[in-house]
């Protein structure tokens, strides 16, 4: 009797699934379509083709720019029925030399928060091996981590992208000490000087009350001078100095 039931359990069991793989897959023809459509609009994706099975679509194939790869998958996810994307779309644009691609990267992302409050509050590092580009340090918010994504992302040359920036926590007390430290360091005689280039700024981390200083400075008296004053600021836990002389 306990055989019985338990064949009778492995049949409904093998039953379900095979309906469940049928019902996906009847749609695989109707995705198919709607991804070729997808495809042949956009004119960055003509070198580009596609696979479903089981309502999970592959794309192959070569397009110039990393950010050509990635909003290919964007778009085909916004399909109805797609259950997935495999994107092995390989970036076949022009080969730019690591230590070029760094340096031009590494000055976009210098300008790109310039004017905007967040800053001189953001710090973000580029690398540059083989055309992948890998990204860290601390962004104020998802909005300067997106941006950072997004320009390097359009850059020629760029072949992947790997996202190592961590969005800092929101806190009412670290935005208390990142405005008192920035205070502290630019009204100092000495150290104003370094506000005269928005992209250049001696840039202030704060992350639960731990205070990192980035950025380059002209001399050691200078980089001394900055940390004294981050560590005279009440309610900064720590002061890591970080900052480079030039």
């Amino acid at each position: 009797m306990k055989k019985q039931f338990l064949a009778v359990t492995m049949a409904l069991l093998v039953l379900l699934s095979m309906t469940a793989m049928a019902a996906t897959n009847r749609y695989d023809q109707q995705i198919q379509q709607a991804v070729s459509q997808k495809i042949q609009k956009a004119k960055q994706l003509q070198n580009v083709s596609s696979s479903v099975d089981d309502g999970i679509v592959t794309l192959t194939g070569a397009v110039s720019l990393y950010q050509d790869k990635l909003e290919a998958a964007t778009k085909i996810k916004k399909i109805e029925n797609v259950s997935g994307v495999r994107n092995d779309i390989v970036v076949a644009g022009q080969n730019v030399p690591d230590s070029q691609l760094q340096q031009k990267l590494a000055k976009r992302l210098a300008y790109d928060r310039v004017g905007y409050f967040d800053n001189a509050f953001n710090y973000i590092a580029v690398a540059v091996k083989d055309g992948v580009v890998t990204l860290t340090g601390d962004a104020y918010w998802d909005v300067s981590r997106a941006d950072a994504i997004a320009i390097v992302a359009s850059t020629p040359g760029v072949k992947a992208v790997v996202n190592g920036v961590k969005v800092l926590p929101t806190s009412y007390f670290d935005d208390s000490i990142r405005r008192r430290v920035s205070r502290a360091i630019y009204r100092d005689s000495e150290l104003g000087r370094y506000a005269i280039d928005p992209a250049a700024p001696i840039r202030i981390v704060v992350d639960n009350g731990h205070v990192t200083l980035y950025g380059t400075v002209q001399n050691a008296m200078d980089k001394t001078i900055a940390g004294l004053r981050a560590g005279s600021v009440p309610g900064a836990f720590r002061v890591d100095n970080k900052l480079v002389v030039d």
